[in-house]
């Protein structure tokens, strides 16, 4: 496998009209810089396949990236004994609009864009309100040494290689 060099989004044409959606994988789920990327890029729903257990803390994650992003967010995991399932949607408001069990399945969510857009043009979060004048620090790639971390392959991990 080969790390994607960035976040694109694209037009999913249905009966209901355009929509915009991306992608991120479900390392990608773990960091809110993502999901804000594809936000900031125009996505209207966020498609995550995801290959690890999904716990509590995980899934309201997954939930808030729907909320603060204004966007809907659906997952597809791995049911068990591979990972736990908890293939999940949320919508805008960070509703659940399905949650699957363990066993493996077909789990369907409905999106109503109609709400997702009214609630982008009311919401203080999504792009409304950012100040990204503030957040200079964030482009910078130096760690404390308490956040060096050891790769897979027992050498020190670098971000910009990835």
């Amino acid at each position: 496998m080969t790390p994607g060099e960035g976040f694109s989004t694209g037009v999913l044409d249905t009966r209901g009209g355009p929509v915009r959606v991306g992608a991120m994988i479900c390392f990608d789920r773990e960091h809110p810089e993502s999901a804000r990327i594809l936000m900031l890029q125009g996505a209207e729903l966020v498609l995550t396949p995801n290959a690890c257990r999904l716990d509590t803390m995980r899934l309201d994650q997954f939930k808030v990236r729907a909320w603060e992003n204004a966007m809907g967010v659906a997952m597809a995991n791995y049911p068990a004994p591979v990972c736990n399932g908890c293939s999940t949607a949320y919508d805008a408001n960070g509703t659940c609009l399905v949650i699957a069990d363990e066993k493996e399945g077909l789990f369907m969510a409905s999106f109503d864009m109609d709400a997702i857009r009214e609630r982008r043009l009311k919401t203080i979060h999504g792009n409304a309100y950012r100040r990204p004048h503030r957040y200079g620090p964030l482009l910078h790639s130096e760690q404390d040494d308490i956040w060096q971390r050891i790769d897979g392959n027992g050498q020190p991990y670098k971000p910009s290689t990835r």
